[in-house]
């Protein structure tokens, strides 16, 4: 079985080559630290850890600020499905985006 990006389950065009670049690339489409986490390409499959992505076509910030409304998410509520107990919990991927400093990048 595929499993699928955010960008391809939302179709929201901000991937690389993608048809809707108003806001930039995705961050998610970006983040090469999280890349196969969940069997996703970069951040794909772990959106909700990666400040900058959309939902409702707003802009989004940090993990904190936003993934109370991740949560509620159909594309989230899918990997969290998909993955059943491989689901790598956000708190594990907050880890890899810790820079050298030790602060979050997200």
């Amino acid at each position: 079985m595929d499993k699928q990006n955010c960008w391809e389950f939302k179709k929201c065009g901000r991937e690389p080559m993608g048809v809707n670049h108003d806001l930039g690339v995705c961050p998610a489409a970006m983040e090469t630290r999280l890349d196969s986490i969940h069997g996703g390409k970069n951040g794909g499959r772990a959106c909700w850890v990666v400040a900058g992505t959309l939902c409702d076509k707003q802009v989004q910030g940090s993990f904190a600020k936003k993934y109370v409304n991740c949560e509620k998410c159909d594309f989230y509520g899918l990997v969290l499905d998909e993955e059943g107990p491989g689901y790598k919990p956000a708190f594990l991927l907050l880890g890899k985006l810790r820079d050298e400093s030790g602060s979050l990048n997200s």
